[in-house]
């Protein structure tokens, strides 16, 4: 299924943080915010999804995908359903990063790559809250998505869930060495349970992550 939506504005405070400059204080603030605007003019926004039963650690697409790692286990256990999802925000704003950077304007491009990262991410929060809203009425509560790559979840399982997502019909591809391209996409999974069961405590985001060192952590 493809998802449809437009980003109206990219959060500034994460594009800091994606450029890693978080910390830099005296930084000045414009140049962040027009990235984050000319980011605006080149995004693609699109998103695909598929939802599939869950069972045994077992994602019942055709062919079967089995979850191996013990975090992506851990998270989606209770789970009844999960949500196999991709976005992006296309090739056109990547292409103007690469650009940027063979002219020498290094920060621009970084800034810019920073927004696209921003963009990408809001897509998908865009998405969660849309699967929220509607399994919520189906009496499911979801569990935050998680991706290839996050704790132990091995990166390899990256060429199933993106065959499973919908990623082909949204422009999207996969490398050989399990990057997708356009370069600003994900894929995720995203677990249902059944509202009555009693909840279990799970980490979010950079704290299910074991990379304690990464700039990027919040």
């Amino acid at each position: 299924m493809i998802y449809n939506a437009q980003i109206l504005s990219i959060d500034a405070a994460e594009t800091r943080r994606y450029a890693g400059l978080r910390k830099a204080e005296h930084f000045g603030e414009k140049n962040i915010l027009d990235a984050c605007a000319e980011a605006l003019l080149l995004l693609d926004v699109r998103g695909a999804w598929e939802l599939y039963d869950y069972k045994n650690c077992t994602v019942e697409s055709v062919p079967p995908f089995t979850i191996a790692g013990n975090s992506i286990i851990k998270h989606l256990d209770g789970c009844e359903k999960v949500i196999c999802m991709a976005a992006t925000v296309g090739a056109s704003i990547e292409q103007e990063i690469t650009k940027k950077f063979e002219r020498g304007e290094y920060l621009a491009s970084v800034l810019l790559d920073a927004a696209a990262t921003a963009a990408v991410e809001q897509t998908a929060d865009l998405m969660e809250k849309n699967f929220a809203a509607k399994f919520s009425k189906e009496g499911y509560k979801m569990r935050w998505r998680f991706s290839p790559g996050y704790g132990d979840w091995n990166l390899t399982a990256q060429e199933k869930l993106f065959k499973i997502s919908g990623a082909e019909q949204i422009g999207m591809s996969l490398s050989s060495a399990l990057m997708l391209e356009p370069r600003k996409s994900i894929t995720a999974i995203i677990g249902l349970e059944k509202s009555a069961q009693k909840n279990s405590l799970h980490k979010k985001d950079c704290a299910a992550c074991d990379r304690l060192d990464c700039s990027m952590r919040k």
